[in-house]
């Protein structure tokens, strides 16, 4: 039978899975409504986000709870204040996945050609991230073996260095036509700004990988 503690230390790992996939599932309904620029789809997702900002808080409180009554020992300890660094990293990804929606129903709304080619180029970058939180995920539900959380942690890593090249080759074409247009040069320079915006979703999961890392091994948190 479970202690007390056990059962509270439990409830919340399940309650950091559940954000995760819940974001996880937003990020990739993302990509499909951007991809068929479905406005419509756009904002129906952005109402699944409200909803994390009050599940992270509730997560901490149980955090607290759990520090104050049960004193954890050094290695559930660092556990659960990993924990505490990553519902704040699941609230900022809440916050930039708004905001790439909100941006990109204004942006697709454009009649501009060259920037729904643009766009659709930049998807490739939203594909590196839903592989990076499905690696993420993978990494909450193995995280008693330590070399396969590091493998997957490695992985992100991969995956976020492949974001960084993407966005240096549309960064560079988008330029290329800013200097042609004629009166689209804001709104090529607003797209810039946006797809920068998405990048930082797999730059909080490759923090959040870190997280699992400190939380089951030690080092630098």
């Amino acid at each position: 039978m479970l202690t007390q503690y056990q059962e509270a230390r439990r409830d919340v790992r399940a309650d950091v899975l559940g954000v995760i996939e819940k974001l996880s599932e937003v990020n990739t309904k993302a990509l499909e409504a951007v991809s068929s620029s479905d406005v419509a789809m756009m904002e129906e997702i952005r109402k699944d986000l409200k909803s994390i900002n009050k599940t992270t808080e509730e997560i901490d409180n149980k955090l607290v709870v759990i520090f104050a009554r049960y004193t954890p020992e050094a290695k559930d300890l660092r556990e659960m204040v990993s924990y505490l660094k990553i519902t704040s990293g699941f609230n900022r990804i809440k916050t930039s996945l708004n905001g790439y929606l909100k941006n990109m129903q204004g942006m697709l709304s454009d009649d501009d050609a060259n920037i729904k080619q643009f766009i659709k180029e930049s998807l490739s970058i939203n594909l590196c991230t839903i592989n990076a939180f499905d690696k993420t995920i993978e990494m909450f539900k193995t995280f008693n073996d330590n070399e396969k959380i590091k493998d997957l942690a490695s992985e992100i890593d991969v995956e976020y260095a492949k974001t960084d090249d993407i966005y240096a080759l549309l960064e560079k074409s988008i330029i290329q036509k800013m200097k042609e247009a004629e009166g689209n040069v804001e709104e090529y320079f607003n797209l810039l700004k946006y797809i920068r915006k998405n990048l930082k979703i797999i730059d909080r999961l490759d923090s959040i990988a870190q997280r699992i890392i400190f939380a089951r091994m030690g080092g630098k948190l």
